[in-house]
């Protein structure tokens, strides 16, 4: 299967300002690409890109003032396949995780797992461990949460929506997120593509998040906000919460003008 991806961005500034943009395919992705991720911006402008402590690809630059647009298409080869499930996989003892996980485990920036900890035990101490605890857990939010996107709120926390009952994509994977780390498995944040492929077309397209959780020595997919398998995942970036994987990055004001992203399959197209 091959899945066209990309989006058109378009921004206004007061004044010339520096930005970092997280909307690469990640490295480990770039092999699959049918053809190339082609960046046009409007007005033309040098952008460079740098790899970040997480393995993102970071795209640098600086707008300039007034209105700016960032375009970028590219297609990906995928499987077609579902998100795999691993019903036998079991979660690994802390003493024998790898050093690179420990980050996973600890609290970050939207995810307190102080303050959601006895709430987690509470929760899932009783729960299968491995795969079973963690698909306990998805159900959990999936059902704990509204959503919505009227309800979408940059600043909020894991506990802020556990508390409050609502959010969008980025909020069901941090509350999952905070609450697998409560129960010492690694979770992490992942930001990309996801279409509507193999589902009914209900919402409007837009970057996705969903988690990845550390099981018999592997990471795998999570999505409690769809909380079902998917077809054609583009991972794009990924760390420990949404802080650390902005699509823009502004060190300077700036209003979002537009906004559109597009996720679909080609293989019949090409």
């Amino acid at each position: 299967m091959n899945i066209r991806f990309g989006y058109d961005i378009k921004v206004s500034c007061e004044q010339p300002t520096p930005m970092i943009c997280l909307m690469d395919v990640r490295p480990e992705c770039s092999s699959n690409l049918v053809s190339p991720e082609q960046l046009i911006t409007t007005p033309e402008i040098p952008t460079r890109t740098y790899i970040d402590m997480f393995g993102n690809v970071c795209r640098r630059f600086t707008a300039p003032a007034g209105d700016f647009s960032i375009w970028a298409d590219g297609t990906i080869a995928d499987s077609g396949k579902h998100d795999p499930i691993h019903l036998e996989a079991q979660e690994v003892p802390i003493s024998d995780l790898p050093d690179d996980c420990l980050t996973y485990l600890m609290g970050s920036r939207y995810c307190e797992t102080d303050k959601l900890n006895q709430t987690a035990w509470d929760l899932f101490e009783h729960a299968t461990p491995g795969w079973s605890r963690v698909q306990a857990i998805c159900d959990f939010v999936h059902e704990h949460l509204a959503f919505g996107y009227e309800n979408a709120r940059a600043t909020r926390t894991a506990l802020e929506a556990y508390e409050e009952r609502i959010g969008v994509c980025r909020d069901y994977a941090h509350l999952a997120i905070a609450l697998c780390r409560c129960m010492n498995i690694p979770a992490r944040y992942v930001n990309g593509h996801l279409g509507d492929i193999g589902v009914p077309i209900l919402d409007p397209m837009d970057f996705s998040a969903w988690m990845e959780v550390y099981l018999s020595g592997q990471w795998m997919t999570f999505d409690p906000r769809n909380n079902t398998p998917r077809i054609g995942r583009i991972k794009v970036a990924q760390g420990r919460d949404a802080a650390d994987v902005p699509l823009i990055n502004s060190f300077g004001p700036h209003t979002l003008k537009s906004f559109r992203v597009w996720t679909y399959d080609v293989t019949d197209l090409s």
